[in-house]
């Protein structure tokens, strides 16, 4: 886990984009019923916009407010292993709830049916959800902490 201010933003700023990147390849298949060259290069040409959002989002909205959710519910005596996961579960679900509603609003900036959002945006955020948390926990935590940790070492990025 990252353990200064500066270290946190570029960890922030890897874990939007595998989360954002791998998050547009699952709704853009779920949409398009299969996965296509296609399907990869619209999750790619979307992420730009999609990155810019989760990041500002993440950075100022999201983060300090679930860090202290999250610290509210572990004990003092935790394990480093528990407040990863209690972090991460923290982040990840206020982050679905928001970039749910931004790809509801991008589905319907294309078909101009706005009388939809509620109902595609709580579609969204179940089937989001699904996806995001398990991947978050199980392959993009544990992914972007060993890449961050060697490429910058403890110590590396001074705050």
């Amino acid at each position: 886990m990252p353990s200064n201010k500066r270290e946190s933003f570029v960890y922030t700023i890897m874990m939007c984009f595998v989360m954002v990147f791998w998050m547009s390849l699952y709704n853009i298949y779920l949409h398009a019923g299969t996965f296509s060259l296609e399907v990869f290069k619209t999750a790619w040409l979307g992420l730009p916009l999609g990155y810019c959002c989760a990041l500002i989002l993440d950075w100022f909205v999201v983060s300090t407010t679930a860090k202290k959710v999250a610290f509210k519910l572990l004990p003092t005596f935790a394990s480093p292993l528990r407040k990863i996961l209690t972090v991460s579960s923290c982040m990840v679900l206020p982050m679905v709830f928001f970039m749910s509603l931004y790809g509801a609003v991008e589905v319907l900036s294309h078909t101009q049916e706005w009388d939809q959002l509620f109902i595609l945006w709580g579609v969204n955020i179940l089937k989001n959800v699904v996806m995001a948390l398990p991947f978050q926990l199980l392959i993009a935590g544990p992914l972007v902490r060993k890449v961050f940790r060697r490429i910058f070492p403890v110590g590396t990025i001074l705050a």
